[in-house]
């Protein structure tokens, strides 16, 4: 049996963004997200009621800041007392786990999905069999965000990178690579200080 898309998407494989299923999943995400990020600051059951149907898992007292952003949501779980500040993107194309007791500050980014850095590797020249497929190669990897991790004002987590628990990430640092736990990393790329 041939696998469909979200299932490439999901096992690392190159897949179509544009396939229907998963525009149907995108389209869904956003149209819960609107409706989060328009709520009332004061209707905290009414946001989690929204946060429950946008992501996959969502444990006790998680606050997330509108405005907000995530690609499918259903591939995002967030553990107890995690919180996340404005203006943050999550692009699920593969799985995002992040532990309890997280602090994610504002304008982080947390991207499960690449492309080939070379052109010649990215563009599908050839596309006369998929009319209306997505012209480009996309796969995508896992992020991983341990317990008790802070993430700086305007992080970026870039494809298959894991945070070690109590790991704090300096603000405006790109990770593009796995922290370990109870570390300070900061820059560009996010690389582990001495303390």
């Amino acid at each position: 049996m041939t696998p469909t898309e979200r299932e490439r998407m999901l096992a690392g494989e190159y897949y179509d963004p544009r396939d229907a299923e998963l525009l149907a999943l995108a389209h869904r995400a956003r149209a819960l997200v609107a409706r989060y990020n328009a709520s009332v600051s004061t209707d905290a059951a009414g946001r989690r009621a929204l946060l429950e149907q946008i992501l996959g898992e969502v444990s006790e007292e998680v606050w997330i800041e509108p405005p907000f952003f995530c690609e499918y949501g259903a591939h995002v779980s967030i553990g107890a007392r995690t919180f996340v500040n404005v203006n943050c993107v999550f692009l699920d194309a593969a799985p995002i786990r992040i532990g309890a007791d997280v602090l994610i500050g504002p304008g982080v980014q947390l991207l499960t999905a690449r492309h080939p850095v070379r052109a010649a590797d990215r563009i599908i020249a050839d596309r006369s069999g998929a009319p209306g497929a997505a012209p480009y190669r996309t796969d995508a990897s896992p992020i991983t965000i341990g317990a008790g991790v802070w993430l700086g004002a305007g992080v970026i987590v870039l494809p298959g990178v894991t945070i070690g628990d109590n790991t704090t990430i300096g603000a405006g640092s790109v990770v593009t690579r796995d922290i370990p736990a109870e570390a300070l990393a900061m820059g560009l790329p996010a690389r582990v200080a001495d303390r």
